[in-house]
């Protein structure tokens, strides 16, 4: 979105006789921009642009020669503020004379700009502050740096130990009498007790004892692979549903026209459960459950035809006789045509 004050330097330019794609490539923005910007009124006309074109082509300093001198001055580490500064031109102008190649990315940016800030940071004065007892959190607030710019400019004879240090990290590493340790091992002093004479860790006196003289566990040998034994397939139980119904009351209450999923229904089981007790011989078809599960009425084409005649309608008829329309109109027809 262009603000106000870009919005006049637009105008201001444009009135100056800045092309209109001079004045986009200097502020950074699209010619159409520009273009709606300036004013119906002020625009200037083709004659007027060309005889424009002329007069700056006259009055323009060499562009080549500014290109040149943004591009060694950019290389040089300057920012592209720093360079506008110092050639008198903004930031946009020298954006525009940059190649994308020649752009720095935003993390070669932020690095210059932390080794322009570590350059000017006093060393021996923070080598002063931190052997005083300074923190490197607190050193880096104190100049702007990160703590990590402050570590890498103290000695490492310096840098104090980070977390809780043992006596024995502390002093550095000791020269242990050897001999005596084994001598007292071997008279019968423990590891732990030897470890806290001479504040080291046991593993410490372990490790200056040797193995045949050990009288701890003996090391663990590596177990032998053992072959994998097939595992047998896991049996599954078979779960037996109680019936609330005997088999003999589900076939009489099939026999009797109830429907398999009703009976299973009520028997608390699967349909396929009630079909599995039924014999062969007895069980019914799908047109069969059909018929007897969706009794139909008698209800004739005739007399369908005859209602039809006496001013009733279809929906009328199937509200009635509890069919379908499509059923009605199907019965209508038959042995008869289409009233």
């Amino acid at each position: 979105m262009v603000t106000d004050e870009v919005a006049s330097l637009i105008r201001r330019r444009y009135r100056e006789g800045v092309s209109v794609r001079a004045v986009a490539r200097e502020l950074g923005i699209s010619k159409n921009t520009v273009q709606r910007k300036t004013p119906a009124a002020e625009r200037r006309s083709a004659v007027d642009a060309a005889r424009q074109r002329h007069k700056n082509q006259l009055e323009a300093p060499d562009a080549r020669k500014l290109r040149l001198e943004v591009v060694r001055l950019y290389r040089s580490g300057m920012s592209s503020a720093e360079v506008a500064s110092a050639l008198g031109i903004t930031k946009p102008m020298v954006w525009s004379r940059l190649t994308r190649q020649l752009r720095r990315s935003r993390s070669d940016t932020a690095s210059l700009a932390s080794r322009r800030v570590a350059s000017r940071l006093p060393e021996e004065e923070i080598i002063r502050r931190y052997a005083a007892g300074e923190s490197l959190t607190a050193l880096g607030l104190r100049y702007g740096v990160h703590s990590s710019t402050i570590r890498r400019r103290i000695p490492k004879d310096v840098i104090r130990p980070r977390g809780r240090v043992s006596p024995t990290q502390r002093r550095g590493p000791r020269d242990l009498p050897t001999e005596e340790i084994r001598q007292r091992y071997r008279e019968g002093e423990s590891a732990y007790s030897l470890a806290k004479a001479f504040a080291v860790s046991q593993t410490t006196i372990r490790l200056r004892i040797p193995d045949d003289q050990w009288r701890g566990h003996p090391p663990r040998k590596p177990a032998a692979p053992s072959q994998p034994q097939p595992k047998s397939p896991r049996r599954i139980p078979a779960r037996r549903t109680k019936l609330s119904l005997s088999p003999i009351q589900i076939l009489t209450r099939y026999r009797a026209g109830e429907s398999a999923t009703s009976i299973a229904s009520t028997a608390r089981v699967s349909c396929k459960t009630i079909i599995r007790l039924t014999p062969d011989n007895e069980r019914r078809t799908s047109e069969q459950a059909l018929r007897v599960n969706r009794p139909v009425p008698e209800l004739t084409g005739e007399e369908i035809r005859l209602r039809r005649a006496r001013g009733e309608t279809v929906r009328e008829i199937t509200e009635a006789s509890g069919l379908s329309v499509k059923t009605v109109r199907n019965r209508q027809c038959e042995d008869g045509t289409t009233q």
